[in-house]
């Protein structure tokens, strides 16, 4: 096994391979990744092996002498090709710390798939932490539903889903990047003091790349977006990115006719729903009233971790 350091002029390379991985997602394409380069010190690493084919990459950043994989990322680890197997990871995960020391790491940050984003088993890295005396520093409590299973809305749900479908009110898909993004960072402000991590030009640009990934939907009533819901769709599964409203859709119960249209019919082909996590401070505090909605939709818990492994 050879672990090389990726370099710019591979990103073809790169992409191929993760377009054609079974634990991939369009976040690890370098279309995706680069485009906040400037916040991070790339440090990704691509596995080889000893006839030359590519068996692995390692979508990571560094910062002093310790590596991440990558901070600017949901969820990472390595990335297989569909012929790499259990035994030839753990050779590669051997030879990566070895580098990784000899490089003057001595401290990783390790961020697994969740397994609902695979799309077949491929959990060989988390056992890989645990022989390597890894520990897990955070575990967020995520709410997925998943679709093969789905028993629809709570009662109540399903009260403030006939309450919103009084309106007559369309659920649309929209390319009004500008407007989704000005009701998104009034809500996210005046609700929890907090800023979008994506401001209206990257996400705009993020989905001139990958139109058919990043999505948006929203309702409109006097004029003016309402409700919208940012969905950013693996293919096997459909995540929820973003969430806004104003005070008059809360009223109205929009936001539940938005995720009825979601989850029934425009993602219902896929595996998974996921409204993401719920918490706050590395998993510690626990926004019982975000978690509370999201499993009246429907959804049960699930987590997304985060290791630490000292070299």
């Amino acid at each position: 096994m050879e672990i090389r350091p990726y370099i710019s002029s591979q990103t073809e390379e790169w992409n191929r391979f993760v377009a054609a991985s079974p634990n991939a997602t369009f976040l690890f394409d370098r279309g995706y990744m680069d485009y906040h380069s400037d916040r991070f010190s790339d440090a990704s690493m691509m596995a080889y092996g000893d006839d030359g084919r590519l068996l692995a990459v390692l979508p990571a950043n560094r910062h002093d002498n310790i590596l991440h994989s990558h901070q600017g990322l949901t969820y990472g680890g390595w990335i297989l090709s569909p012929k790499t197997d259990a035994l030839t990871l753990t050779h590669i995960w051997d030879n990566w710390l070895k580098y990784c020391r000899t490089e003057g790491v001595t401290e990783v940050y390790y961020k697994p798939l969740p397994y609902f984003y695979h799309d077949r088993p491929s959990h060989t890295d988390e056992y890989l932490l645990f022989r390597s005396g890894a520990s897990i520093v955070e575990a967020s409590l995520a709410s997925t539903i998943d679709m093969q299973t789905w028993k629809g809305f709570s009662k109540t749900k399903r009260w403030e889903l006939s309450r919103g479908r009084r309106y007559w009110l369309p659920v649309e898909e929209t390319s009004d990047t500008a407007a989704f993004v000005r009701l998104l960072t009034d809500c996210l402000h005046d609700r929890h003091n907090a800023v979008p991590v994506h401001s209206a030009a990257e996400l705009e640009l993020l989905r001139s790349r990958f139109p058919n990934r990043i999505r948006l939907f929203g309702i409109r009533a006097d004029g003016e977006m309402q409700a919208g819901v940012c969905m950013f769709d693996t293919g096997t599964v459909a995540h929820v990115q973003y969430i806004c409203t104003t005070p008059l859709a809360r009223d109205m119960h929009l936001l539940p006719v938005i995720f009825h249209t979601l989850i029934s019919e425009t993602f219902s082909s896929r595996r998974w729903f996921d409204f993401g996590t719920s918490c706050e401070n590395g998993g510690m505090i626990l926004n019982e009233g975000l978690l509370r909605q999201k499993t009246a939709f429907g959804a049960s818990p699930t987590v997304y971790t985060r290791y630490r492994l000292s070299l």
